[in-house]
């Protein structure tokens, strides 16, 4: 649940204000999610608004092209789609935003009103949502209100400070967070936000959700769940063509892995994977990696992990 966006990227090689050719797809870190959820095998719903506008029918047109099942997305026939432009490249990649008054920024609470959330597994939220509008931050809430009755909430930090600014993040995120029951945040985002990137700090600064997932980049993710020990898993080596878009893959292999009752090593990988196979490309959905690839990653040892890269020629062991 949450804002999707036109997203342009350059169409020909050169400097961004050289550039006259840019190629137009979509993107939005749970739309990301929710596409990724759906290669994986599992059925996923997306949630939101779009203008009634060439933007937002390709929004709905291309989610849905990805097997995401779009009913629970609302026309806004007064506001536009929200658009990004970004400026790829594997060190980086600058994002410009062009979504202020956009139709997502509008959503409230009453989005609701029209979801059968009865069969859901799994409600995804990010950050970025109560940082659109006071309406959308409203929207959160009563999200993480709602009676949970088998149904978990996960919430992705997601930390974007331009769209902070002027405001203190760290209070109502940390508020939110402990409402869910998967956290999800990259140590450096949560450095920023919350003061500590350290896995054990955090998990005594957010005690209440079950499970805490902390990205450590390239190194890898650590998992706090209830009282167990944490697990560290190293992330799969790749050769980044860009890094755009990973977290959500990451958080997506994760979910998947989750909801079909994986241990905690390979819910971790899961994730590595995913992000591995949009790290390999210019998109924010990369598709995943071969069935048969993956049940090898997940089942190998640590040895045949740290030797397996991901690159050009396919799958590369040292």
């Amino acid at each position: 649940m949450g804002e999707s966006m036109a997203l342009f990227v350059p169409g020909e090689a050169g400097p961004p204000h050289r550039v006259r050719s840019w190629q137009r797809t979509i993107g939005g870190a749970e739309s990301n999610v929710a596409c990724h959820l759906a290669a994986l095998g599992l059925r996923s719903r997306w949630a939101s608004a779009v203008g009634d506008d060439p933007f937002g029918r390709a929004l709905l047109e291309e989610i849905a092209a990805a097997g995401v099942d779009v009913g629970g997305a609302v026309v806004d026939p007064a506001r536009p789609t929200g658009l990004y432009v970004k400026e790829s490249s594997s060190g980086g990649s600058p994002v410009r935003y062009y979504r202020s008054g956009s139709a997502a920024s509008a959503m409230g609470p009453d989005l609701l009103r029209n979801l059968d959330l009865g069969a859901v597994g799994v409600i995804h939220l990010s950050g970025i949502t109560p940082a659109l509008s006071a309406s959308c931050a409203e929207l959160v809430r009563a999200v993480l209100a709602l009676p949970r009755a088998g149904t978990r909430v996960s919430f992705d930090l997601n930390f974007r400070p331009v769209l902070w600014s002027g405001r203190d993040p760290a209070a109502e995120l940390t508020a939110l967070a402990r409402r869910a029951d998967v956290v999800l945040a990259g140590d450096d985002e949560a450095e920023i936000v919350w003061g500590s990137g350290d896995p054990g700090v955090l998990r005594k600064r957010l005690p209440e959700p079950e499970t805490l997932v902390i990205k450590h980049g390239a190194r890898g993710a650590t998992l706090l769940e209830g009282d167990r020990e944490p697990v560290f898993a190293p992330a799969l080596k790749v050769d980044v063509v860009e890094p755009v878009g990973a977290g959500d893959a990451f958080a997506a292999g994760f979910l998947a892995a989750t909801l079909r009752g994986a241990d905690p090593l390979t819910r971790l990988r899961s994730g590595h994977l995913q992000a591995a196979s949009t790290l390999r490309t210019h998109d924010d959905v990369g598709p995943p990696l071969p069935p048969g690839v993956v049940a090898e990653l997940l089942a190998a040892d640590e040895r045949a992990w740290a030797a397996t890269r991901l690159t050009d020629e396919g799958v590369v062991r040292a």
